[in-house]
């Protein structure tokens, strides 16, 4: 990461006497920046601050005096500087040039920035760059609004669709190669360029939700046999410092079935976020064959950065995933964490003399995580397309405390909850979701139309739920005292969390898992366990099934496919010498 927003703006005093277009500072806290002078300006528009035109956004206006929030380090602006009108909310830059770039929370590039981030995003005019353009429409047609007139095919993995307003195509470049500012058409007395600002705290429109349930597939088995997410759902992952939340996470980046990725490092350390950006760059997208960075978007506000352009981060980065889900396109945000957006959010109300809720947090935090997950679903697009947008966040409470406010209010507004334990963590089991704390909304309608996918999930989650009762009580009489039943149960359990549910990010075969392979595995450990709970049944000692050796069948995971029945015989086999 590039470090930035060092060093101390010159002053420069406001010589204008103030009006409509400027006002003057009167008034610095961090973050929070009161104005005077502004006669005629808007909630939430974009404010520039002194010489440096810092943005800002204006969140609060009592006549012509505004309290501003600013999106970057404010020191040395002082009471006396100007503070110009943008005359536009805040808004992000949304193009081709989007994937495979790095961006801070207002969507400006990271890359050869230097210390102060223009808003106008002169990184990106500066360079040059133009993109190669195919017309999709002729002159003279009536398109509705949503439509693709167009496509650019050298925006990374995917192809970048030009959408229009509704109207009629007066215009039409012919192909070629165009910058991210022309005007590649004009629809309906509308110039149509290739990159276009929207406000990103507003979402943006589509023409119906959805109501069938697809799964997203993670290639993570805990998830993807117990506790799925569907296209379009919201996730969240709360758990302590050390519990693997940001691994998990990169590992869903990489490997789930989305077409774009939008992963939102928000107040996270600045090495994570940098090792994040190289293992993108460096690792081979399964999907296309070229690099998996080619269709993914970092947003990088690390703890390092801006406060307050951390706490706009998220919802650009929901604005960035809508542009795509437009487009015909399953999109997933991952967000890590939330909890620093909240904490930003609990700064800056402090700073500004609002009243705190629960543990200082402003009155507001509900309502600001409800609209922030709502963005979610899959929709059909204006241009009668289907895309989603699946949000998954990860909650970082303080000293893994699951009933703190941010989590807490978390858990009223998603569908899948994967709770993630410290005593897993620490026994080296990954991923470490909780089985018992953990749950999705939608599993029983995902595998409604499955009656062997829903069986296999209930009989998976018996058998788990069965083995932490007994390991409970074995741990007050002895594992030896139970009855030769109950032990068959530990075996169970034991077997399913070694063999199924804990997974190698470093293995080739096991940090990814097909939805095929995971019933493989599954169906051969509940093959073997049925064996053992028969034996048991005929009279045969329980010691002396507890002595086999179950290795086969508990590394199958990293075995190819056409190895695991075979492995899973050869238990069988050694099983039926007890009988």
């Amino acid at each position: 990461m590039h470090a930035r927003r060092t060093g101390q703006a010159s002053r420069g005093r406001a010589r204008s006497g103030g009006g409509a277009a400027v006002g003057i500072v009167t008034r610095v806290n961090g973050p929070l920046v009161e104005v005077e002078d502004l006669a005629g300006a808007a909630m939430f528009e974009l404010i520039l601050l002194g010489p440096n035109k810092l943005p800002g956004e204006i969140v609060t206006l009592r006549g012509g005096r505004a309290t501003v929030q600013a999106y970057e380090y404010t020191g040395g602006l002082a009471p006396g500087d100007r503070a110009d009108r943008g005359g536009i909310p805040v808004s992000a830059l949304l193009g081709p040039h989007l994937l495979g770039g790095v961006y801070d929370g207002l969507l400006r590039p990271l890359t050869r920035a230097g210390p102060w981030l223009d808003p106008a995003a002169p990184a990106l005019t500066s360079t040059g760059r133009t993109w190669r353009f195919t017309p999709l429409v002729e002159q003279g047609r009536k398109v509705a609004a949503g439509t693709a007139i167009g496509r650019v095919d050298d925006a990374g993995s995917l192809a970048y669709l030009v959408l229009s307003p509704a109207g009629e195509v007066t215009a039409i470049r012919q192909a070629g190669r165009y910058g991210h500012d022309d005007a590649v058409a004009v629809v309906g007395g509308t110039e149509v360029r290739l990159s276009r600002r929207r406000p990103v705290r507003s979402a943006l429109p589509y023409a119906s939700r959805l109501e069938e349930l697809v799964p997203l597939t993670t290639g993570q088995r805990v998830v993807d046999l117990l506790l799925p997410v569907c296209l379009g759902g919201t996730a969240a992952v709360p758990g302590g410092f050390g519990t693997g939340k940001t691994v998990l996470l990169q590992q869903i980046a990489k490997w789930c079935d989305a077409d774009v990725v939008v992963y939102i490092g928000c107040g996270e350390r600045g090495n994570e976020m940098a090792d994040v950006v190289a293992e993108l760059a460096e690792l081979t997208d399964p999907r296309t064959g070229g690099r998996l960075s080619e269709r993914t978007v970092v947003i990088a506000n690390t703890s390092n950065m801006p406060m307050m352009a951390r706490e706009a981060g998220i919802y650009t980065g929901a604005t960035v995933a809508e542009h795509f889900r437009d487009m015909g396109y399953a999109a997933v945000v991952i967000a890590d964490s939330t909890s620093r957006w909240a904490e930003a959010r609990r700064e800056f109300a402090s700073r500004s003399a609002a009243i705190p809720a629960e543990e200082g947090y402003p009155a507001d935090l509900a309502s600001a995580l409800a609209a922030f997950y709502e963005r979610a679903g899959r929709v059909t697009t204006l241009g009668g397309a289907t895309g989603s947008v699946t949000i998954i966040g990860a909650v970082s409470p303080p000293g893994g405390d699951l009933t703190e406010p941010v989590t807490a209010q978390t858990e009223r507004f998603v569908r899948t909850l994967w709770a993630l334990d410290r005593d897993l963590a620490y026994a080296r089991h990954y991923p470490a979701i909780s089985w018992r704390e953990s749950f999705s909304r939608d599993a029983g309608a995902l595998t409604a139309g499955a009656p062997e996918d829903a069986a296999r999930c209930a009989r998976v989650g018996r058998l788990l739920a069965e083995a932490d009762r007994l390991t409970a009580l074995a741990e007050l009489v002895g594992a030896g005292s139970l009855p030769a039943r109950e032990r068959v149960g530990l075996l169970a359990g034991r077997l399913l969390r070694e063999g199924f549910l804990q997974q190698s990010a470093l293995s080739p075969l096991d940090a990814y898992c097909r939805p095929e392979r995971t019933v493989l595995i599954a169906d051969a450990l509940l093959m073997v366990l049925t064996r053992c709970q028969e034996l048991v049944e005929q009279g045969v000692p329980v010691a002396s099934i507890e002595d086999r050796d179950f290795s086969p069948v508990l590394r199958a995971k990293e075995a190819p496919e056409e190895e695991i029945a075979a492995r899973r015989d050869t238990v069988l086999n050694e099983l039926e010498t007890l009988r």
